[in-house]
């Protein structure tokens, strides 16, 4: 059995797993009823507030790719993203979308420089935009939890915001390792990536935008989350859900499940027990929250089998600029 076959095998056995644990402790018939009792007119502004995000997540790498001078069209960036948003829903991981972006940008004109490094990038600011919106939103939502929870919240997402910091720094600077390993080309390509990252988060206007596009991501996601817990009759409030579900999604990124099932499960139940949510509540909610991303995933597969070009080939060299 290769590699590959038991990262996979161990995948599986991650979010089985999981998924086993919860539904041990869980009444399953209750988080069911939940599901089949959900408010249909709820469900449909979900539905409207998630081509919203579609369109907010499409804007905020286009400014990306205009920091590092690279030029997507909107209506190409919407097609890969939703070819990509398609392939985190249908791989055995939530981030194999990224490579699928970062072909299909590269074969849609892009120097591959830009195309792998566009997509880090948003990505990166996606996670600094998460970061910011739970240091912020904390001190509202402290009193929300007991003292023995707030005891370690407090220091964790300051611990958070710290490690954000920190880790952008470090990556703004990744051109600075040492000569003699200069001639390496993954090396080469980091250095590249700290110029790049340097343009988008040193630039006022440009980490402004990529910045600010990522927060009314996590907040219209936070809003979408919130809905869906109306529509399930839970007692939560929208304050809630933009502290809890950032660490939920954080952790989705994780490649040790299939597409974040199990894991995303596991995450939510264990984030809104804090607020008294009853597990299978939160159960129901998450398991709302992955169908959602299915149906979602839906269209962007549609485009890949409607995409004349949908064999990926090996790219062995990485143009300059």
């Amino acid at each position: 059995m290769s590699k590959k076959h038991i990262a996979l095998a161990l995948k599986f056995l991650v979010s089985g797993g999981l998924i086993w644990m919860l539904v041990d402790g869980i009444d399953l018939g209750a988080a069911r009823d939940r599901i089949l009792a959900a408010d249909v007119k709820m469900l449909g502004l979900v539905l409207l507030l998630s081509v919203v995000q579609i369109g907010i997540c499409v804007i905020r790498w286009r400014v990306v790719l205009g920091a590092i001078r690279a030029v997507l069209s909107f209506a190409d960036g919407l097609r890969i993203y939703l070819m990509g948003f398609f392939f985190n829903q249908a791989l055995p991981s939530s981030v194999g979308g990224d490579a699928v972006r970062v072909y299909k940008a590269y074969k849609g004109g892009l120097s591959l420089s830009c195309a792998i490094n566009g997509v880090m990038l948003e990505r990166v600011a996606t996670v600094l935009g998460l970061i910011a919106l739970v240091v912020i939103a904390t001190p509202f939502f402290i009193d929300r939890v007991g003292p023995d929870e707030a005891a370690w919240i407090i220091p964790f997402v300051s611990l958070l915001g710290v490690g954000g910091v920190t880790g952008l720094i470090v990556l703004m600077f990744l051109d600075r390792l040492p000569s003699r390993i200069s001639h390496w080309r993954f090396v080469r390509g980091l250095a590249m990536l700290a110029a790049d990252s340097r343009r988008v988060f040193l630039s006022p206007v440009h980490a402004v935008q990529a910045l600010g596009w990522s927060f009314a991501g996590h907040v219209n996601v936070a809003l979408t989350v919130y809905l869906l817990a109306l529509s399930l009759d839970l007692q939560i409030t929208w304050l809630d859900c933009m502290v809890l579900i950032p660490p939920v999604l954080l952790v989705m990124t994780l490649p040790i499940s299939i597409a974040g099932w199990g894991v995303r499960e596991q995450a939510m139940v264990t984030a809104f027990a804090l607020i008294g949510v009853p597990g299978e509540g939160a159960l129901a909610l998450s398991i709302m929250f992955g169908l959602l991303g299915l149906l979602f995933g839906l269209p962007g597969g549609v485009v890949w089998m409607m995409s004349a070009d949908r064999k990926i080939e090996a790219i062995d060299d990485i143009p300059a600029k």
